[in-house]
């Protein structure tokens, strides 16, 4: 393979065709900041689609996690339970209120949550239990939330990934009492770049939700006309998705089949295509429960340790192909050991994440992109 003529990238932002006509009525509305028409489109479209009882546009996922740490009340002193395999802003809503993280190992199948090392992990001082759907494929919500329920604690679930994935045919993101997105540009459907969403699925506390979004007033019920004036009312910040991302993001949900279809085409051609190496066990590939359906996020492969996966990633690098590992565990992290702790024994959390390497995988990658990716992965191990 010539490195010369191949530059297949790892993401490309999805994009549809229709998100500029989109804008330039946005632009031209006269209103393009939060809460204009086409974020509540967007807020109908997903209240819709994931059947859940309020949704919230906000400027990233960071921020819904942040408003989720705000509504359960956060306080130094108290410990969130999560898996060390995620991205920092997991833990950082939670330690930007003061409070300690409790890392737990993961499963080595799905990368997501042992459920089985949560209950452990529960002291008096649990606040609640944050999960993360890794690869847009849903935890085990059953046991995690009969445990919650037996310790009267909240299940927040990251779904940063998970955007249309389900678990026995319920959305993720609507299985907790919180659920929250993101529309990055490396997420299956984006906002212009940044972006998120919060679920609110605990009718106690949608209007708490909406007051801290806006600053910690009560401007949303002052334009519902519920009060004559708004005031500062609770502790907040400026969360809101502007309008202008919100109709990019349009141009996206329009199209939201057409995107799962097309990733889930280039997914599977990825697992049928490796089978026989995963067979012959020279590689793993993704495991999904049978009562998860997932949205083909992601497509990575789990090699046998860290110096077969560097010299992998090189092998592609050098032949033109860009793949990347995932997330350094949190609980080795400087912040990590700092605001947190690891219950129990790190037995897969190390381990499988330095056997891990996601595929170029994004909404229109070209098929021959796909078998190149894949001649290059069997020639590595020929």
């Amino acid at each position: 393979m010539d490195n010369h003529t191949i530059f297949i990238p790892f993401n490309q932002p999805p994009y549809t065709g229709n998100e500029e006509q989109y804008i330039k009525q946005a632009l031209q509305s006269g209103k393009i900041s939060g809460d204009g028409k086409f974020g509540n489109m967007c807020e109908q479209w997903f209240q819709s689609q994931l059947q859940c009882k309020r949704t919230l546009l906000t400027s990233s996922c960071t921020h819904a996690l942040e408003m989720c740490a705000m509504l359960i009340d956060t306080k130094p002193g108290d410990e969130i339970i999560m898996p060390s395999y995620t991205f920092v802003s997991t833990a950082n809503a939670f330690v930007l209120r003061g409070a300690t993280i409790v890392f737990v190992d993961i499963r080595p199948d799905t990368m997501n949550i042992d459920e089985t090392k949560i209950e452990k992990a529960i002291t008096t001082k649990t606040k609640a239990i944050v999960v993360v759907h890794y690869a847009g494929v849903v935890c085990d919500m059953d046991a995690i939330r009969n445990i919650a329920m037996k310790y009267n604690v909240p299940v927040i679930e990251d779904a940063a990934q998970a955007m249309l994935s389900t678990y026995n045919g319920s959305h993720a993101g609507t299985l907790g009492q919180l659920g929250t997105f993101s529309f990055h540009e490396s997420k299956n459907y984006t906002s212009a770049g940044e972006g998120g969403l919060l679920l609110v699925n605990h009718e106690q506390w949608i209007q708490r939700a909406e007051i801290i979004r806006e600053k910690g007033t009560n401007r949303s019920q002052f334009f519902r006309g519920m009060v004559d004036k708004y005031t500062w009312v609770d502790i907040g910040s400026s969360y809101l998705m502007n309008d202008v991302s919100a109709a990019y993001l349009w141009g996206q949900l329009e199209k939201a089949d057409d995107i799962f279809h097309n990733r889930m085409k280039t997914w599977n051609m990825y697992y049928e295509s490796l089978l026989p190496l995963n067979t012959k066990g020279i590689i793993a590939l993704p495991i999904v429960p049978d009562e998860c359906r997932h949205n083909a996020h992601m497509f990575y492969i789990k090699v046998d340790d860290l110096h077969v996966r560097t010299q992998l990633l090189e092998y592609l690098k050098n032949n033109g192909i860009y793949a990347v590992f995932h997330y350094v565990p949190l609980h080795s992290s400087p912040a990590g050991q700092q605001y947190g702790r690891f219950d129990g024994t790190d037995e897969f959390t190390t381990k499988e994440s330095e056997r891990l390497l996601r595929l170029p995988l994004y909404y229109g990658m070209p098929e021959q992109y796909c078998k190149t990716v894949i001649q290059a992965i069997y020639q590595f191990f020929s």
